[in-house]
């Protein structure tokens, strides 16, 4: 290995692993860097990332110390999700539809683009920890890549993991990503038309090249979540597309909720609740310890969407991204050392420096298409520690306790604000039957109802029956099993107005809080329980200082037998590619039951009060 220095050998010798080694001897024999560097979790190692970065053009320095800017290409905005594959040895059908590539095919394609794509390039190697170190949840990864933009994301994203590679003992227990950025022109990614994306779950690796936006490039992220979701699957616990969250009912308690919730549904305003604090915005595991059940934040980041961040909305995180502090914008306007996105709330200037270069008011495309003046998936990269609602417990190695688990979609005409279910199993239907409608900033028709399981449809990386199996059984042994609830805050009324105000939302996870504690009665509807009207009311005058009406209480939470009726008949298509847990079937048959025995009673729909004691 020529190409690594002495300080650099001695850095992978003292890991003492033999397959990091031979990851490093592979990497280098096919992508042919002029350099090579190990960083280990050294602060000089770090600040020399960030300054590569910068020198390399990568990144640029804006006004506020610590803030520097990236733009990806204009092709390059997004998660590719056409070109991201599983590799697999053999044909598979796992009852959902997921985008593969047999090895025999898929291989030679990805090793033939990576073959020699480094030359003249440093490539870095560098070492992370999914989760807090030295924990029973970690999880290493190693990450080879000529990007120093995508290593210094990792940094800020991810727990520094060297030293857990020696704690490894040899062990090859550990995930490995390889990317290249490619062939750049300007300092972006040139030949996007050979974006690939392939994920190898049998040998624990991915492949990425042609690529900078971080979705695709910073393989700790999703592509690290669908080789876990596959560990877990094994190993008989959970990965989660969920945020970690304290909520905190009485003062001086803190209780612990996890929620999935399918993009543009509100999860990460949940997650960001004034007088609550975030432990994770993003991804999740979920472990039984003790009888109870433990999650972490596999992130001490987030990569987060910039969009309609202002300081009324997102007052936290906009006070952030406006102090001095490690921060990389991405895909927002730059002007005179000032970024700029879509709904900040301040007056933008005319021209300046975006994703498409030099930026001015009327700049099309290539296909006459007006360039906005930040993309609407502009993002944000941050430490959660720079956050003042930073949950204290962020990296506790035994993990929160979590008391709750809330899933959410987007629905304008059936489910109610807030429901709990019955039991755990039915909590697992709830999660297992989440719908969320398209929006107009979809490509495509708005409106559309998509069945988005867990909110985690696009990462599922193992049968959809043993998915649904392993969330059943997760509850076995437990002493305390988490209540499990379902939020909807886009119900409409027949005016087609929505029926929740913006702040509504937090009375609803609020409520849950106390039923954790059994503090609030509920309602037994047919489709689960129900707040009563009296502790609502309650809530929005302690809370928010409303007037809740029973008028609006009424509007909400009717019963819509025959719409929850038709959402059954969706599900019944959307399982029928699988055998469903008899659990799980069961709680399908149940839940229409229940329906067509309300349906018998009170007609199509029915307010709350009919169903109260």
């Amino acid at each position: 290995m020529v190409v690594l220095d002495s300080a650099s050998r001695h850095k992978l010798k003292a890991l003492n692993n033999q397959k990091v080694i031979s990851y490093v001897e592979e990497a280098i024999s096919l992508c042919k860097p002029a350099k090579v560097t190990v960083i280990d979790d050294s602060p000089q190692d770090r600040e020399y990332v960030r300054q590569m970065s910068i020198k390399n053009g990568e990144e640029k320095p804006i006004k506020l110390p610590g803030h520097t800017v990236h733009f990806d290409g204009i092709n390059d905005q997004g998660r590719d999700k056409a070109n991201t594959r599983y590799l697999l040895s053999q044909k598979v059908d796992w009852g959902i539809d997921i985008n593969y590539i047999l090895k025999d095919e898929g291989l030679p394609e990805i090793l033939g683009l990576l073959d020699g794509i480094m030359e003249g390039k440093e490539m870095i190697v560098s070492f992370y920890a999914l989760g807090p170190v030295n924990s029973d949840f970690t999880l290493r990864a190693m990450q080879i890549t000529d990007s120093f933009y995508v290593t210094h994301s990792a940094q800020i994203l991810y727990r520094p993991g060297y030293e857990e590679f020696k704690r490894l003992g040899g062990s090859d227990d550990f995930f490995f990503f390889l990317h290249s950025a490619g062939r750049l022109i300007n300092g972006v990614t040139a030949d996007i038309d050979k974006r690939r994306i392939y994920i190898d779950l049998e040998e624990n690796r991915v492949y990425t090249v042609n690529n900078q936006y971080a979705g695709n490039s910073v393989g700790l992220k999703k592509l690290a979540f669908r080789l876990a979701i596959h560990k877990a699957q094994k190993e008989g616990w959970l990965a989660e597309h969920m945020f970690l969250m304290g909520v905190h009912g009485k003062p001086g308690r803190s209780t612990y909720f996890a929620g999935a919730f399918p993009s543009a549904c509100g999860k990460t305003s949940t997650a960001m609740f004034p007088g609550q604090t975030i432990v994770g915005d993003d991804i999740a595991y979920l472990r039984k310890k003790n009888g109870e059940v433990r999650a972490v934040n596999v992130e001490r980041g987030i990569f987060g969407i910039i969009q309609d961040v202002n300081p009324e909305d997102d007052p936290l995180i906009y006070e952030a991204l406006t102090t001095p502090g490690e921060v990389i914008f991405s895909n927002v306007l730059v002007k005179d050392g000032i970024p700029y996105w879509l709904g900040m709330g301040q007056e933008v200037p005319a021209e300046g420096e975006n994703y498409s270069g030099h930026w001015y008011n009327g700049k099309k495309d290539d296909k006459g298409n007006e360039i906005l003046y930040a993309h609407k998936n502009a993002r944000y990269t941050i430490g959660l520690k720079e956050l003042k609602n930073a949950d204290s417990r962020l990296e506790d190695r035994e993990g929160v306790p979590v008391k709750a688990i809330v899933y959410g979609g987007r629905d304008s005409d059936t489910t109610v604000p807030i429901v709990e279910s019955f039991s755990w199993a039915h909590g697992v239907f709830l999660g297992a039957t989440i719908e969320s409608e398209t929006t107009a900033a979809t490509i495509g028709k708005e409106g559309v109802r998509q069945h988005d399981p867990m909110a985690n449809l696009d990462f599922i990386s193992v049968p959809f029956a043993d998915y649904l199996a392993n969330h059943l059984k997760f509850a076995e042994g437990l002493r305390e099993v988490p209540s499990v609830f379902a939020v909807n805050y886009f119900l409409k009324n027949s005016r087609n107005e929505y029926c929740n105000g913006k702040l509504d939302k937090i009375i609803w996870i609020l409520w849950a809080e106390g039923r954790v504690h059994g503090e609030y009665k509920a309602v037994t509807a047919p489709v689960g329980r129900i707040p009563r009207y009296e502790d609502l009311k309650e809530l929005f005058h302690a809370k928010l200082g409303k007037d809740y009406t029973r008028e609006e209480y009424t509007e909400q939470f009717t019963i819509r037998i025959a719409r929850y009726l038709e959402k059954m008949d969706r599900m019944k298509k959307a399982f029928s590619r699988i055998k469903l847990p008899p659990a799980l079937a069961a709680e399908l048959d149940g839940q229409v039951s229940r329906l067509l025995d309300a349906r018998a009673k009170f007609g199509s729909e029915a307010p709350p009060w009919l169903f109260a004691d």
